[in-house]
């Protein structure tokens, strides 16, 4: 069995409107919904970056069943360690149990906001060396930590979940999946078999772009998605929404569109998740792309795409 989770892209919505397509999600029969956590969008068109704890914490209450987590949070730069899993626990208790903490290393785009940003082996040592604090924290231990990057004196939890709060960590090569071994589970950003840990989570995300005119919907994967093309490297990088406008400039709707399935035949859509379930994924997030898009797909995806798999 796959879980199947909804995407609440707060790079391409507004707080309220995050919410209302969670529990939309909900209703629509959705295992899970991942939601990403930006400072800046990638790209100015989409228009929007609210803060994704304070979007968690309301669909937590306005939510029932459906589970929640982060796909993925940084806890290296813009926050420290020790707040990430403070924040983890109490989404963890206001959901009843239904948080997952997922981590990655993070991108220039959101944590460049508050300095410089660390090459790629430096921010892999800050990831691990961040997962020292925050898994024993979220065990309801006391922690005292002086380490290469972080210290902490003395800290405590005072508010967790009986149930723990599970921890996830995004890999993109060999480099990042030592780290995730440390962890609950993995989240890949390509359906790749190789990812996979044996009786771990292994979460994936689809782009998609739905709509009953393809064209339409080409055009809009292009004006808000063209940078998804990009090498993870790349994307790890680039300052701000510019350098990816700039960086992206060359894509054209062609390249797009072989890329994530646009319009409304239910068969492209089916093969692009399905490249993820063949991978050996256990959880796979869908994402509709266009903000103001989102109930419709929701709809399409409750009478006709889950009920493909």
């Amino acid at each position: 069995m796959v879980n199947f989770g909804y995407t609440m892209m707060c790079e391409q919505a507004g707080p309220t409107e995050l919410v209302d397509n969670a529990v939309r999600a909900e209703g629509a029969g959705f295992d899970f919904a991942a939601i990403s956590d930006h400072y800046n969008p990638w790209l100015s068109e989409q228009g929007h970056s609210p803060f994704a704890w304070s979007v968690l914490g309301a669909a937590a209450y306005a939510t029932h069943d459906i589970d929640l987590m982060t796909m993925v949070t940084c806890p290296t730069r813009r926050y420290h360690p020790a707040v990430v899993a403070q924040q983890a626990a109490t989404i963890g208790v206001m959901s009843q149990g239904r948080f997952t903490l997922g981590l990655g290393a993070g991108e220039n785009l959101n944590e460049h906001i508050i300095g410089a940003w660390p090459h790629r082996s430096q921010r892999h040592e800050m990831l691990a060396e961040a997962l020292e604090i925050i898994e024993p924290l979220l065990n309801g231990e006391t922690v005292r930590h002086s380490g290469s990057y972080y210290d902490v004196p003395e800290a405590r939890l005072w508010d967790v979940p009986e149930e723990g709060v599970p921890v996830v960590v995004a890999v993109s090569g060999d480099d990042s999946l030592g780290i995730a071994d440390m962890s609950d589970g993995v989240v890949a950003v390509q359906p790749d078999p190789s990812l996979k840990r044996p009786d771990k989570p292994f979460y994936g995300q689809v782009a998609l772009c739905y709509g009953r005119d393809e064209a339409e919907c080409r055009k809009r994967a292009l004006a808000e998605f063209r940078w998804f093309g990009l090498q993870w490297p790349v994307m790890a990088e680039l300052p701000d929404p510019r350098a990816f406008d700039a960086a992206t400039s060359f894509v054209t709707e062609d390249d797009v569109a072989a890329a994530i399935p646009c319009g409304p035949d239910v068969e492209k859509h089916v093969q692009a998740v399905r490249r993820f379930v063949d991978a050996g994924c256990t959880h796979v997030a869908l994402l509709q792309i266009g903000g103001e898009h989102q109930a419709e797909f929701l709809e399409w995806a409750r009478t006709e795409l889950l009920g493909c798999f």
